[in-house]
């Protein structure tokens, strides 16, 4: 028997028989209620629900055949064991008994021998019943609910937000490098790790809140009347709890780290599947950011996702990798930098945003001039470092992440912009336009037409946005034009099988370059004193400026009172220069 003594709903006509089977039963540890008839009963069980019920077959109103018909067409919190207490003995009513629903009988008069052991009996198949109904709707490894029972309470909680009006927010969680775990210390740590996370997120947990498992090494919060600002707050402080717990797996001194998307219900999100998939979505960035951070779904504006069958253009990004398709970026800012010399490269070279870097060279952030310029009423803030404005939700892929990947994300997300690395060091950008670009690119060279675009070769009309030095970027521009094209001849000569990939992505990011030299070489003869008359930089050209030397980042004529007096200038390398944000 469990802890909590079982309750039996004893039905009958016979007021002293009732009276007589409540003392039997009381004595031995089981609580009762009684009723009198059907009708009773069914009032006495929508109250409060018993585990047992021992009925007599023939009663006025309605008997007790009719009272267990009904009770099986019922929804209960759980499965009710019938006793039918009876002087009938016929084979044919014992049958109809049992298709209505009853479980056993009992025949008159009573024997309390008899009475308890039936009772028990039916005990027993209760708590065989819950055992199993634990396991369909618990996960056997944390206790946590399944992914099936999870939806089944948001269902409930998503009809009361629903006419209720209140907020919902659903919590995405993965455990970083899991599989790291597993291949280095055996799927039993593992496993310790999964029950360790899901140990936390119980203990940090309201009452009303509804935590599963959803599969693998992810979990799935549910936080009624939450919204996601609140959300966030609760993400934070779990993941801080869990990355400081170095006893999270048993016996094992092993940090672990999560990351946390976060998504709310709004008007139009239409259904629980859909809350739980932009929770997922936030989760993606969050992992492909860096991991062990929380984001917000309401920080990123969804876009509409493009499909297309094997038979689209898009096919063509297929079997192809990031490093085919990026363009290319040669250094970037310091994080320990300051804001103000970081502004003044965004002057210079009319970026918008920059990959930051620690001492190592190794990827922490990006900063972009929203970053600079929600700073810039702050006291002395051309002094702040870089590290301490910078975003760290950076979205990063390997050089060797599929294009079709990197395609469907920005297609999903308002990012403009996924930063290109290898073991961890940023070697180029992929934006739309750089897609775009290729994309066309790869038409040309299928269709055998060229397609027509607009010029970006500055007009007469332009001579005011002349570069201060077109000689020195002409000359930087072409050194990184031989040096894309050794490049694309190496590539070729070490590809076996097919060129297309290695052909346009070369030619892209030539094509890119060769537009910049005729923009810049156009005023490549205009006299040093015309650009020292207070003339302006032209728009930063869409290629890259490869030339890897550092280089110093001399004062721009005309832009000298934007900066406080004491900014002085410093020695900055060349920056890729592809005009797109990755904020």
């Amino acid at each position: 028997m469990s802890q909590a003594p079982y309750k039996i709903l004893l039905v009958d006509d016979d007021p002293a028989l009732l009276r007589l089977l409540s003392k039997w039963l009381e004595s031995r540890g089981y609580e009762t209620d009684c009723a009198r008839d059907g009708r009773h009963a069914i009032a006495a069980i929508e109250a409060n629900c018993p585990q047992i019920l021992v009925t007599d077959w023939e009663m006025p109103v309605m008997d007790g055949f009719d009272l267990c018909r009904w009770l099986r067409q019922q929804d209960l919190p759980s499965y009710v064991y019938t006793i039918f207490v009876t002087s009938c003995t016929a084979s044919d009513d014992l049958v109809s008994a049992l298709e209505a629903g009853a479980d056993d009988f009992l025949k008159k008069p009573v024997d309390k021998a008899e009475l308890i052991a039936r009772v028990q009996s039916g005990v027993r198949v209760l708590e065989l019943e819950s055992k199993l109904n634990v396991l369909a709707k618990t996960d056997s490894l944390t206790g946590l609910s399944t992914r099936r029972t999870f939806f089944e309470h948001m269902e409930k909680e998503w009809s009361r937000s629903q006419r209720h009006y209140i907020p919902m927010s659903c919590v995405m969680l993965d455990i970083d490098f899991f599989k790291r775990i597993n291949d280095t210390y055996g799927h039993r740590v593992g496993d310790r790790a999964l029950c360790g996370v899901a140990k936390v997120l119980q203990d940090s947990c309201r009452g009303s809140d509804i935590v599963g498992r959803y599969g693998g090494e992810e979990f799935c919060v549910l936080l009624p009347e939450t919204t996601e600002d609140n959300a966030l707050l609760w993400s934070d402080r779990v993941r801080e709890r869990i990355a400081a717990k170095t006893d999270l797996i048993e016996d094992l001194k092993v940090g672990v780290t999560a990351s946390f998307g976060v998504a709310q219900r709004l008007a139009d999100t239409h259904n629980p599947e859909e809350l739980v998939d932009l929770a997922d979505q936030a989760l993606l960035v969050a992992k492909r950011s860096g991991r062990d951070r929380v984001v917000g779904f309401q920080t990123l504006a969804t876009s509409t996702r493009i499909q297309g069958n094997a038979g689209a253009p898009g096919a063509m990004f297929n079997g192809l990798s990031a490093q085919n398709v990026m363009t290319t970026i040669v250094a970037s800012l310091d994080a320990n930098e300051t804001v103000g010399r970081a502004a003044q490269y965004f002057l210079r070279f009319r970026f918008n945003s920059a990959p930051v870097v620690n001492n190592e060279g190794q990827l922490v952030g990006v900063l972009s001039e929203r970053d600079v310029m929600s700073i810039m009423l702050w006291p002395k803030w051309w002094k702040t470092k870089i590290q301490d404005v910078m975003k760290r939700n950076v979205v990063c892929y390997e050089e060797d992440t599929p294009v079709l990947l990197i395609y469907e994300f920005l297609c999903r997300f308002s990012l403009r912009a996924v930063v290109i690395a290898k073991d961890g060091r940023p070697t180029g950008i992929i934006s739309r336009g750089s897609l775009l670009r290729w994309f066309t690119n790869l038409l040309a060279v299928n269709s055998g037409a060229a397609i027509e675009g607009p010029s970006r070769i500055a007009s007469e009309g332009d001579r005011a946005s002349t570069p201060s030095e077109p000689r020195r970027n002409v000359t930087m521009i072409a050194r990184a034009l031989a040096g894309e094209a050794e490049q694309l001849q190496d590539r070729i000569d070490r590809e076996e099988e097919d060129l297309v990939p290695a052909v346009v992505g070369g030619v892209s990011r030539i094509e890119e370059l060769l537009n910049d030299l005729l923009a810049y070489s156009r005023y490549a003869n205009v006299a040093a004193s015309e650009t020292q008359q207070g003339s302006l930089l032209p728009g930063q050209p869409a290629g890259l400026l490869a030339d890897t030397t550092p280089q110093p980042l001399e004062t721009v004529a005309g832009s000298a009172p934007w900066f406080p007096p004491d900014c002085e200038p410093e020695l900055l390398g060349n920056f890729g220069a592809d005009q797109t944000s990755v904020d």
